[in-house]
Parts: structure tokens; C-alpha cells; sequence
């Protein structure tokens, strides 16, 4: 048969066409590391502990706000200085680890997917989604599984210069980047990115002091809504639609309010008091951007003799709620990790001792998608790991 000239040009160009599609996302094997993983009980509150990691360097959760769990569960994305390390996931179902990184280099800035079965990391000026298909090994302790990683390029920042980790909208729709450079300028601006098309917009930019802190992160209920850290007023919103920032809550003079996170029903959580170092009180609040209206939902204590060390054991520095509204989780400065039910803030001290007191990493909790585990870095193994608790089947309310 013979083709004709226009036929042959159209399927030349439709031959372009899917190979240009298989271009685009590259797709390449990981490598995967044996399990080190270790569990316990809490002896005082019951509760499971799976330390993710034992390796001697240090190994630590993403930050409070962001999500380490993927969409599934199958993956526990965490950071590690390790030799081999950088982004690093925990396979759930063979307790093996995984190195994430590229043929073009490592990955940092990264937070895992609303929806999607991938996580979203910065390489350079590029925001990228890798995406794994994991094939588990029958007998992990004999043959390792096998992660492939499918990578795409969703956009390229070209002046603009990421300084905070990657946060996804409630409605897995957009990204949202702290930069530096913003427009051309030497200020700090916020800038979103559609997932699917890689469109970039300013959300907002900022003089080069003061005003701006960081912390970017969207609410976890208003696709609209994004807040930032101030430094004027620590707690910022901008409403993407037409860039407008608003300080939502005043702090009176000499008050701490800081580490603040979206929860249900456009609230903002944050740590806070009012008595000044050494001995400063910091409970856990949660403010109604809306109303205004601030309640406590976990509280802290000061008195007048108490030491720093005395105060630290009963105040609070990272809090973040559960997605099923049901818990709010904080740590404090000895590695205590606390529920408050979220409904009537009874406290449950979930688990103890995960770090030594003026030394360390902090916690920094955070929590599965499923309401029901809490991630955190512990110090009870002498060294930097990656800790998840169960919370006890019995504290859960009833459905």
C-alpha cells in the first residue's frame, strides 16, 4: 500500500506526538533500602511506637503543617542527613526505605499529595510530582522491593527563588511556594502554581523588611485561603482572588503567638501566652477567622518560682488537629507528645520522653490521613528517628 504524502506527514506528527508524551514524564527505578525499623509500647500510656528509622544520622518528619503520609498510606515521607539520603519514604507494607531523588539531582522542599499517590518537591527552580509504583517484595528480608518513580516537571520558577516547602491546596488544585526575587524585586512574595497546567501567579509580595516571615500554608477547608507569618502580626491570611491580606488576630503587647496551622472549619491553631522568657506559658488556641473568636483547646500552666525547665514540661509549641476534627496533637520542649479531644480538650498524654530538655530536635507532630497515628522525631533512641504512635483503639470516639 502506498501513503500518500499528507497521510505520511500525519502520522509522522502523531508518532511525535506519543513520544513527546512519554517524554514528559521520565520514569526511573529508586533505590531501596533494607528495614531498620523497631516498635515498643509505651509503658505508661500503652500506646504502639514504630520508629521508622534507626540509622545513626539524623532522621526527622516533614514540618507540623506539612503532609508526610501519601494519599494511600503505602508511603511516609520523611528527611534524612543520612550518606544516601535527602527525601527518604518508609514503605508501610515491608517497612523498607526508599531514596527519592533524580537522575538531575536531589529533591528538598517536599510535601506529599492531597489525592494524588505522589509527593511534590522542588529541584532547583523546578516544582516537580514524582509519583512511585511500588511492586512489594514477598520476603523483604531476602530480596528488596521494587519503587519506580514516574516524574513530572509542572513548572519552572525561573527569577523566583523558593525559600519554604511546597503546601497543596484543600481541593488539590494549586501549590503555594514562599520565594524570593518576587517580581523582579528584592523582596519576599508568595506565589501559587496550578497543578495541572503550571501556571504561575503571585499571590502576594512583601518590602524586604518588615512584614513577612514565612510558614506559607493553604486552609485545610478553603481552596481561596492561604496564611503566612508575619512579623508585625504573626497570623496572616491572603485571599488568593484578588491578593488581599489581612491580620485576622491582634496580639496585645508582649504576647507570644507563634507555629500556627489550618484545622476544620477555617480555623487557625496556634501556641501562645502571655508571660515572657525565661518562663514563658504557651497554650494552644484556635482562632475562627471569621467570627474572630479565639477558644483553648489545650492549655499550658506558668507560676511565679517555676524554673525554664519546670515550665517547658507543661506548655505547648507545635499543635495541628486531626483531619476528622476529632483530635488536636502538641508537643513541648521534653519531647511530650499530648492529645486534647478536640471537642472537649480533656488532655491524653499519648507518649513521653522524646527528647532531652535544651537539646535536640524538636517533635514537630503531625498526622496521618487517617486520624488515627501521630509522626514525630524522637530522641528515645539516643540519635535523630522518625517515630510514629498509635493512638490506643480505646480513646478513639465512637464513629
Amino acid at each position: 500500500m502506498r501513503l500518500s504524502c499528507s497521510t505520511f506527514w500525519c502520522l509522522v506528527i502523531v508518532a511525535l506526538a506519543i513520544w513527546g508524551a512519554f517524554a514528559y514524564a521520565d520514569e526511573y527505578p529508586l533505590k531501596v533500602f533494607p528495614p531498620e525499623h523497631r516498635q515498643m509500647v509505651d509503658a505508661e500510656t500503652g500506646a504502639t511506637l514504630t520508629f521508622l528509622t534507626s540509622d545513626p544520622a539524623a532522621d526527622t518528619n516533614f514540618y507540623f503543617h506539612e503532609r508526610s503520609w501519601s494519599a494511600d498510606s503505602s508511603i511516609v515521607f520523611f528527611n534524612s542527613n543520612r550518606g544516601e539520603g535527602g527525601l527518604m519514604g518508609y514503605l508501610a507494607q515491608t517497612g523498607e526505605l526508599v531514596r527519592f531523588t533524580t537522575p538531575k539531582g536531589p529533591v528538598g522542599n517536599a510535601t506529599a499529595a492531597v489525592k494524588r499517590n505522589s509527593v511534590y518537591a522542588v529541584r532547583g527552580k523546578e516544582i516537580l510530582e514524582l509519583t512511585p509504583a511500588i511492586k512489594p517484595a514477598k520476603n523483604p528480608a531476602k530480596k528488596r522491593s521494587r519503587v519506580t518513580v514516574s516524574e513530572r516537571v509542572i513548572a519552572t520558577l525561573t527569577t523566583f527563588s523558593p525559600h519554604t516547602a511546597l503546601n497543596e491546596s484543600c481541593d488539590g488544585t494549586h501549590l503555594a511556594v514562599g520565594v524570593d526575587n518576587c517580581d523582579g524585586t528584592d523582596g519576599p512574595g508568595i506565589v501559587t502554581i496550578d497543578v495541572e497546567t503550571g501556571e504561575v501567579k503571585t499571590a502576594c509580595k512583601f518590602p524586604k523588611d518588615p512584614g513577612y516571615s514565612g510558614h506559607v500554608q493553604w486552609s485545610r477547608t478553603n481552596p481561596n485561603l492561604l496564611s503566612f507569618a508575619g512579623k508585625i502580626e504573626r497570623l496572616n491570611v491572603v485571599d488568593i482572588r484578588d491578593g488581599s491580606v489581612r491580620m485576622p488576630y491582634k496580639a496585645i503587647p508582649g504576647e507570644l503567638v507563634t507555629h500556627e496551622s489550618w484545622w476544620v472549619d477555617d480555623q487557625l491553631m496556634f501556641c501562645g501566652g502571655v508571660h515572657p522568657k525565661p518562663t514563658e506559658d504557651s497554650h494552644v488556641k484556635l482562632l475562627d477567622i471569621t467570627t474572630g473568636e479565639v477558644r483553648m483547646v489545650g492549655a499550658g500552666a506558668w507560676w511565679p518560682d517555676a524554673t525554664p525547665e519546670q515550665i517547658a514540661k507543661l506548655n505547648w509549641w507545635h499543635a495541628c488537629g486531626s483531619a476528622d476534627g476529632k483530635w488536636v496533637v502538641a508537643d513541648n520542649w521534653h519531647g511530650d507528645i499530648m492529645l486534647f479531644d478536640g471537642h472537649t480538650t480533656r488532655p491524653h498524654l499519648l507518649t513521653g520522653g522524646h527528647r532531652t530538655y535544651g537539646k535536640g530536635d524538636h517533635p514537630h507532630v503531625g498526622w496521618d490521613r487517617k486520624s488515627e497515628q501521630v509522626v514525630f522525631t524522637s530522641h528515645k533512641q539516643g540519635n535523630s528517628d522518625v517515630c510514629v504512635a498509635t493512638i490506643p483503639a480505646a480513646w478513639r470516639p465512637a464513629p
